[in-house]
């Protein structure tokens, strides 16, 4: 099934449930990827459609941070919640182990040697790991391991 359809899906479910939170959730992911469908132009597969997931996600945790550095608990939950349906429509995210010893392995296969490497070596993995784990993670891994 597609994430599309999945998350038709899930909204019907929460329209029953009465799951006030799921259910905004999903509209204002559904209305995520509406809006990058009208800029492409056309419909977005499911790695797209993961993509628009992950980006939401990035969002509600840096507002997360915000909100918890600010003392706001109750804004802080929400965005926790949000993120918590968020994820369950992402891929199973990698382990940091599993991150390290993929790093390794793309440093070798491009013959990285020192930090002037770096682009080749987070264009050679972000495609591996896209949805699977996140941007900052990978970076902080690549540059450890250059160093």
């Amino acid at each position: 099934m597609s994430l599309t359809n999945q998350l038709d899906q899930e909204m019907k479910m929460a329209l029953k449930n009465k799951d006030k939170q799921k259910l905004s959730t999903i509209r204002m992911l559904k209305s995520a990827i509406k809006k990058e469908e009208i800029d492409k132009k056309r419909p977005l597969n499911d790695d797209e459609i993961i993509s628009v997931i992950m980006r939401e996600v990035k969002q509600r945790k840096d507002s997360l941070a915000e909100y918890k550095a600010a003392g706001r608990d109750d804004l802080a939950e929400k965005e926790q919640a949000e993120i918590d349906i968020l994820s369950a429509y992402l891929p199973e995210q990698m382990s940091e182990e599993e991150l390290k010893a993929l790093v390794q392995q793309v440093i070798e296969e491009v013959g990285a040697g020192s930090k002037a490497d770096m682009g080749k070596v987070m264009s050679a993995i972000m495609p591996k790991v896209k949805g699977r784990a996140e941007g900052r993670l990978v970076n902080r891994l690549v540059q450890e391991a250059l160093q």
